[in-house]
């Protein structure tokens, strides 16, 4: 069966499913999802959860054995395996069948899985998924529809919001919604008479924290890593997520890949920076960042972003304030394969 994110919560008013299947590559959406799941489960009388993380050489056996065995406290259970690769291979289909076949009534599965593509709809395991239990497909919102989502977002809270504040705050989170709905909750304390104007807006936006996201990333570009650093640690300490931090770094790292891409083809900086809808105040501080990285640098930077953001997911057990402080670090300091060779072509 399958059920939409907005449609999950009036669903989950009923019986609940023996399976639930969240698939998606929207972090916060999927979240929600499964927070609406958990909820509903607990309210429910399962009252205890068992974590399942599906990586390496995962054994199959203990989704079966975990679904078998009696709740810690003799009563209902939820089961979460998490599947960030949303293939389970062999092994997998064959044990998330047979857990199918033989499904404990005392319990239920939550399935949290990375985007399921097209072929992997075909496959037998999700098909029997589908039917068994309940699929919620995460899909992302681009720039497009971000105005309506953010709309939509502060109608449910009970708010509306001016055109003019409705495009600065969309072009400010540019996609993310991470960012977006933290952004909301802030404003919400702002808003007069229910309405969000433009004003509130931009005073919210030049009134930042001390420890701001985007001027932690300013100074990293600008090479400045011990401000960056304590940046960071600010920002950690008033409990912002990982995940938008590295949202904010690894967006710089896809601006200047771009740009060194078309600057090392022969293109003159200013321009493709113009070309990029860089912000003129903003141009020293990218081009003190491409001056510092080459195209090969920068690819490694991405690949460090990445294997970051496998740790905030919980893909792997290293900390990821740790790896995030490296990233900052990688990106302020010049590499030795650049130093003195990115000559800046400023025509």
């Amino acid at each position: 069966m399958r059920v939409k994110p907005h449609q999950l919560g009036e669903h989950l008013q009923g019986q609940l499913q023996p399976l639930y299947l969240v698939t998606g590559d929207e972090l916060l959406l999927v979240q929600e999802a499964c927070d609406t799941i958990r909820t509903a489960c607990r309210d429910q009388g399962l009252a205890e959860r068992e974590i399942l993380l599906v990586e390496g050489k995962f054994d199959w056996n203990r989704l079966l054995a975990s679904s078998a065995e009696l709740s810690l406290f003799a009563g209902r259970k939820l089961i979460e395996l998490r599947m960030p690769g949303a293939k389970p291979g062999t092994a997998g289909s064959k044990a998330l069948q047979q857990f199918l076949d033989n499904p404990n009534p005392d319990n239920v599965l939550l399935i949290v899985a990375g985007k399921v593509d097209r072929q992997a709809t075909n496959s037998k395991w999700f098909k029997a998924l589908d039917q068994a239990g309940v699929v919620v497909q995460v899909w992302p919102v681009d720039a497009r529809q971000m105005p309506r989502w953010i709309q939509d977002r502060l109608r449910q809270q009970g708010l509306n919001i001016e055109p003019d504040a409705l495009q600065m705050l969309s072009e400010r989170v540019e996609g993310n919604l991470l960012a977006a709905a933290q952004e909301i909750e802030k404003l919400r304390l702002f808003a007069e008479g229910g309405v969000i104007t433009g004003k509130i807006v931009g005073e919210a936006v030049s009134d930042n924290a001390r420890y701001n996201l985007f001027s932690m990333a300013d100074q990293t570009l600008l090479g400045n890593s011990s401000a960056a650093l304590r940046m960071l640690q600010g920002l950690r300490a008033e409990g912002e997520e990982a995940a938008l931090i590295l949202w904010a770094i690894s967006r710089e790292l896809r601006l200047l890949h771009q740009c060194r891409n078309e600057i090392d083809k022969g293109q003159a900086e200013r321009r493709v920076l113009q070309a990029q809808r860089v912000w003129e105040q903003r141009i020293p501080v990218v081009s003190a960042a491409l001056h510092r990285h080459s195209l090969t640098g920068l690819g490694e930077l991405m690949q460090q972003a990445a294997h970051t953001d496998r740790a905030i997911k919980g893909m792997s057990d290293e900390n990821q304030w740790a790896l995030l402080s490296d990233l900052l670090l990688s990106l302020s300091r010049e590499t030795e394969s650049t130093r003195g060779r990115l000559a800046p072509n400023v025509g």
